[in-house]
This record gives C-alpha cells, sequence and structure tokens, in this order.
C-alpha cells in the first residue's frame, strides 16, 4: 500500500471514528484494516444520512409545454429545506414552465402544497412556502471552509422519495461564474437542481443550479448538464438573501450601465465608451473618455475584474464606485438597476462604398443616402467623403460607426465631408435607424475588382464542407468571381425541421449572392426534422470555418430561416451575438426572450410573414418585443399568402436588406 493510501486510509478511518460508525475497540480487535474503498462508501453514505432530512422532492403540476428551445417535464425535482417552518428553496429552473400547482414530498410520505414566494434571477433560485412546523433546516459550510479538491456529493430526490440520488466528485473551483459559485465535477442535471452539494460531513456546501459565465436566461447553463462542469450557489449566501426572497421581492441583477472601448476580460484599460442615459453610472458622473477605477472596493484593470466585482450584486444594491477625468479621482456611490434604459444608436443615413476603383483613401465613402435622414436634409450625396464627425477624424468605416454609436437619435451633431475640391462642415440632427429598405439599388450590380491572384484552392459555385468534428458537414455557394481581396456579406441558412430546402434554398438564392456579393452557407442538422440545442454548437462553427477559409466581413453576418428554423436562427442569434449581426426570418417567431440591445452586439432583425398564416399574431408580438428593446427591424406582412416560404420578390428585397446591413 502506498504512502498516499495509507494517509487516505487513515483519513477515512479517523473521519468515521468522529462520527460514530467504527469503534474504537473494533478496530484494535479486527485483524484487517477495511479497504479504502469501503472506508469511502461508508463515508459518502453517512454524509448523504446526515443532510438527507433536509432534502425534499418537488412535483410540478401544469404549466407551458415549452419554455424556447427546451421541452419543459412535470416530472420531480429537487428543493431543500431552509427553515423549520416550512421554507424551501430549489433550483429557478425546475419552474420556468410556470406551473399550475407546486408539491413538496418528504420521505416519510407528507406531502404539501407549495407557494412560490420570489425567485433570485442572478443565482438562479426559487424560494416556496410549505405550512409545516418542526422541520429539519439544511446546515450551511460557513464559505470559507469549503476548498479546492474536497469531496462533493451532489444529491437529488427525483428517482424515489425515500432514497435520494447521489452523484460523487470534488469541489473543482470556487467563486466561478463572476463570483456566485462553487463549481463541481460530480454530475449535475435536472436530476438534482435545486438539491445540496455535500461535504463528507453531512454539511451543505451550496444548491445545485444551472448557470453561465456568458447567459443569465432561464435555461442557460442547462447544455452543460452530467458534463463534470457543475455549479452550486453557497448556502452561508442563500441565508444571507432569505429575509429578501422571504418579503416577496424578486432579485435581479445589479447593472450600472456602462461600456468600454475595449471589451476583452482578459486585458485592457478601463476607459469608458458609452455610458446609457440615466443609467446608475451617468447618475454618479460618468461619461465616456472617464477612467472606471474600481468598484465595491476593488480595484479593476480589465472588464473581467468589473464583472466579478458586480456578480454578486442586486438591482437596489447600493456600491461604491471611484472613476477618474484625466487626473481627477471621484469618489461615490451608485444604486444598481433592474432594467436600463434601452440603447439605440443615432442613424446618419448613409451606406458606405465598400469597394475602392483605386488606391484606399481615408474617411468613408458614400455609397447611397437614405431618403429623409440626417444625411439628405444636411445636402450630404453620393460619391462625397466623409473625413470627420464632432471634430474627431474619421479614417475608415468601423472609425465613423464607433463615433455615432455613442449618439442617441436627435443628437445634434457636426459632420465633415469632401465632395472633390470642397470641404464642408455641417450640422445635422440624428434619427433613429430607418426601417426603409433602399429599393433604388434594386439593379445596382456593383462586382468586386477584380483579383490580383486567384487561390485555385479555394472553390467557387456550390461546394459540401464536412465537419468531422460534429460528424455533421454544411453546403456552401461561392460566387464564380469570388476575389479574396473583398470582403463578402455571410448568410447562414437555418432549415426548418423536416426539409432542408437545400435545392429551392440555392436556386433561389444563387443570383442574389452573384450580385450583392455574398457567401451563402446551410448547415444541415443530424436529425432533419428537427434541431437540437446541443447543435448550436456545430452552426456556430460553421460560420468560422467558412471564415477561415474566404475572406467575409464580420459585420454582415446574418442568418435566414424559415418556420421552425427561423425560430432556431434566432435563437442562435442571441446566443452568439459576438457572430451574428442579424436575423432574416419567414413566418417564425421568436420563442425566448431576447437579450438587452447592446451597442457592442449591433443586431437588426427582418420579419416576414403571410396575411394568412396562423402564426402571424406571434410574429406580431415578436416585432414589438424588437421595437421595444430598440432592435433596428423590418416586418413585411405578405397579402394572400400563408404558412410558406416567400416568393422571389420578398426573397430579392430581403437580399438588398442583407446588402445593407452597414448602414450608418
Amino acid at each position: 500500500m502506498s504512502f498516499l493510501r495509507i494517509l487516505a486510509v487513515s483519513f477515512f478511518v479517523t473521519l468515521l471514528i468522529n462520527v460514530g460508525l467504527i469503534d474504537t475497540g473494533t478496530l484494535v480487535e479486527a485483524q484487517e484494516s477495511p479497504s479504502l474503498s469501503e472506508l469511502e462508501e461508508r463515508a459518502f453514505k453517512q454524509a448523504v444520512a446526515l443532510a438527507e432530512p433536509s432534502i425534499v422532492r418537488i412535483q410540478t403540476v401544469g404549466g407551458l409545454d415549452r419554455v424556447g428551445q427546451i421541452l419543459t417535464s412535470t416530472g420531480p425535482t429537487t428543493g431543500l429545506v431552509l427553515t423549520s417552518d416550512g421554507y424551501i428553496i430549489s433550483s429557478a429552473f425546475n419552474f420556468i414552465s410556470k406551473p399550475a400547482s407546486v408539491l413538496v414530498e418528504f420521505a416519510d410520505g407528507r406531502r404539501f402544497p407549495a407557494e412560490v414566494v420570489a425567485t433570485d434571477r442572478s443565482r438562479m433560485l426559487t424560494l416556496l412556502k410549505i405550512e409545516a412546523e418542526n422541520l429539519q433546516p439544511a446546515q450551511a459550510v460557513p464559505v470559507d471552509q469549503i476548498v479546492v479538491g474536497q469531496w462533493g456529493i451532489a444529491a437529488g430526490r427525483t428517482y424515489s422519495p425515500e432514497v435520494p440520488n447521489v452523484s460523487i466528485g470534488i469541489v473543482s473551483a470556487l467563486n466561478r461564474v463572476w463570483g456566485k459559485a462553487i463549481q463541481t465535477d460530480a454530475k449535475v442535471s435536472p436530476v438534482n437542481y435545486g438539491g445540496p452539494l455535500i461535504n463528507i460531513e453531512g454539511k451543505v456546501m451550496g444548491v445545485l443550479v444551472p448557470l453561465s459565465a456568458s447567459a443569465n436566461t432561464e435555461t442557460a447553463g442547462v447544455e452543460w448538464y452530467d458534463s463534470g462542469i457543475g455549479f452550486a450557489i453557497p448556502l452561508e449566501d442563500v441565508y444571507e438573501i432569505l429575509d429578501r426572497l422571504k418579503s416577496g421581492e424578486d432579485l435581479h441583477p445589479g447593472l450600472m450601465g456602462v461600456t468600454f472601448r475595449r471589451n476583452d476580460l482578459t486585458e485592457g484599460e478601463m476607459v469608458i465608451d458609452m455610458v446609457r442615459p440615466d443609467s446608475p453610472a451617468y447618475r454618479a458622473g460618468m461619461r465616456p473618455g472617464d477612467t472606471l477605477v474600481s468598484v465595491d472596493d476593488i480595484p479593476l484593470t480589465r472588464v473581467g475584474h468589473l464583472r466579478y466585482a458586480l456578480g454578486t450584486h442586486y438591482a437596489g444594491d447600493v456600491v461604491p464606485v471611484t472613476f477618474s477625468k484625466g487626473d481627477q479621482k471621484t469618489e461615490t456611490t451608485m444604486t444598481l438597476v433592474q432594467t436600463l434604459i434601452p440603447y439605440e444608436s443615432g442613424f446618419l443615413g448613409i451606406l458606405p462604398q465598400r469597394a475602392e476603383n483605386s488606391a484606399p483613401k481615408t474617411g468613408v465613402h458614400v455609397r447611397y443616402v437614405y431618403t429623409e435622414s440626417a444625411a439628405e436634409s444636411a445636402g450630404i450625396k453620393k460619391d462625397d467623403r466623409i473625413v470627420a464627425f464632432q471634430g474627431e477624424p474619421v479614417t475608415d468605416y468601423e472609425s465613423l460607426w464607433k463615433l455615432i454609436s455613442r449618439e442617441r437619435p436627435e443628437n445634434k451633431v457636426s459632420v465633415t465631408f469632401e465632395r472633390g475640391a470642397l470641404k464642408e462642415t455641417v450640422k445635422l440632427k440624428l434619427t433613429a435607424t430607418t426601417e426603409e429598405i433602399p429599393l433604388d439599388l434594386l439593379d445596382e450590380f456593383i462586382p468586386p475588382p477584380p483579383a490580383d491572384e486567384v487561390n485555385e484552392n479555394l472553390p467557387t459555385g456550390f461546394t459540401t464542407i464536412p465537419m468531422e468534428a460534429h460528424n455533421h458537414e454544411y453546403w456552401a455557394y461561392i460566387p464564380a468571381d469570388y476575389n479574396p481581396a473583398y470582403e463578402y456579406g455571410l448568410i447562414v441558412w437555418i432549415h426548418p425541421g423536416g426539409d432542408t430546402m437545400e435545392a429551392s434554398i440555392a436556386q433561389d438564392w444563387q443570383r442574389f449572392c452573384d450580385r450583392r456579393g455574398i457567401i451563402m452557407i446551410g448547415p444541415k442538422a443530424a436529425k432533419i426534422n428537427s434541431w437540437n440545442l446541443n447543435e448550436a454548437e456545430f452552426v456556430k462553427d460553421s460560420v468560422l470555418d467558412i471564415q477561415s477559409r474566404y475572406n467575409i466581413d464580420s459585420q454582415r453576418v446574418g442568418l435566414h430561416g424559415y418556420a421552425s428554423g427561423g425560430s432556431f436562427a434566432l435563437h442562435l442569434a442571441f446566443k452568439y451575438r459576438d457572430v451574428f449581426r442579424a436575423a432574416a426570418v419567414a413566418a417564425a417567431p421568436i420563442t425566448e426572450a431576447p437579450p438587452e440591445n447592446d451597442p457592442e452586439y449591433r443586431f437588426q432583425a427582418y420579419l416576414t410573414c403571410g396575411d394568412e398564416d396562423a402564426v402571424l399574431p406571434k410574429v406580431d408580438a415578436t416585432q414589438k418585443i424588437f421595437e421595444a428593446r430598440k432592435f433596428p427591424s423590418v416586418f413585411q406582412i405578405i397579402k394572400g399568402r400563408g404558412h410558406t416560404y416567400p416568393l422571389s420578390t420578398t426573397l430579392e428585397e430581403m437580399a438588398i436588406w442583407f446588402d445593407t446591413l452597414d448602414r450608418i
């Protein structure tokens, strides 16, 4: 027996003596020590037995069949007793179906109807109340006594009300998901969501929940179930917010309302790029160009530090903040809020010219001026070149967009443009982004300039590309005159369930792609009858794959889908906001709440539906949600059409819309 194994056995023997499972006299008389596996098994069983009276089974009845892309279930889930008089905590995921009734069952067969008291939308917990007395509350492990590497036992009460289901692992990390959670490699899934993560002494370290560091929707983190990446909210933290939840107050993540010039989580100065109007940051005096120094007394040198500083705070919390304007430092407080005034960028009203016929020049060459726009009212015309905005030089499209995105509609600004030898500065008032689709461009055909060198290893036309890592494939159409020096738009076709529509989509879109300088790809679901959530990663990776092969403008990458494929396209757009900038969907409503409009992740939508389509009311509701969130969107209702894919005339308009995603 190795030295480490002897130490492990000694540890378990000592532990079992302490908890009374082994009598010291018996040990003296024993001729041979129990094996390590036997000692481990006894310790695990004892730990679960000590925590078991606090673990309850929860049954939900009724409610929604589906939330977003997730099928809900009325099967049993798990909860944990917090107080002797009937307060019980569970995972908010267990109640996303908004059940009509909730029942709590104990191991001895007692059953109680439960009332949903409040939900913590940051840590994704739900508090229940039953009318019962003399219950045994869970005993919390102090957070400072939880260490990486110790045993972690994930328990639930789902399969049987009498016996808990158990998964064994270790504590693999602390302060995960921006300081909110313990991480464990024990299997965590709907089988034990809401149940305890127990230490070897039978005390509760935390409450098991699905979580994600990049999203805070009701289903965020569910895709990691049983993966070895599980999370638990420290029970000590739950007890700290218990009184607020008891009062019936739903708790929400606290927001301050700033973005930064560099949004890298791991590096870069904390120089503020935008401050939301009437946000906590704005009220505290922060303005673009200021540097954020600390929040909640945590020094900040990168955005990741700020996410951590705010991660455990709720709307309504008052936190200290320090920021600097040049050499002047300001120390004050701000009260975090639940929601911010929706972000909306000002709109100048131009399209940039993407392909230069001669050597590139500084500034933005105007391709088109929208009617009744700020640019038109100021006399800016096609072929003018914008060289400054608000006195700051404009070097290219990105610099102009960055400057305009800091302004809101109705803001008065100055624009400097050149027209031949003439240079003029004009004052104008920005508008909201127009819904106009410039049909003047219908007959426009501006092919990319001739390629100096043709890469014969890059196929054009139609091709099929395997994705071996995913055991999937996607088809692609590359315009025949592809020029690697020119940035192309990219449309990702998401087919509906039951039919890839590959032949008809290729036929419908080929000429639009040729005319507009667009590449199109069509990922294929493993089972053609439907997409599943796990295939989202494959779709994203197919985009990254085609971007590695061809020159694609990252600001003009959009999704296109029909029916169920359209709804999945909207899901993808909001799941991977750093990849997709637009979605054009036909006869497809949104199936989940969209995120807030964010200047870092510009998004535009095109919705179309027949006036005789039964899904029209849901698509109309989707458009209203987009309008409320201030997402630029177009909604076309086609007369005399039912639940069918759009005709060519609508697709041609949609192609122009895709071609103008870089409007500013």
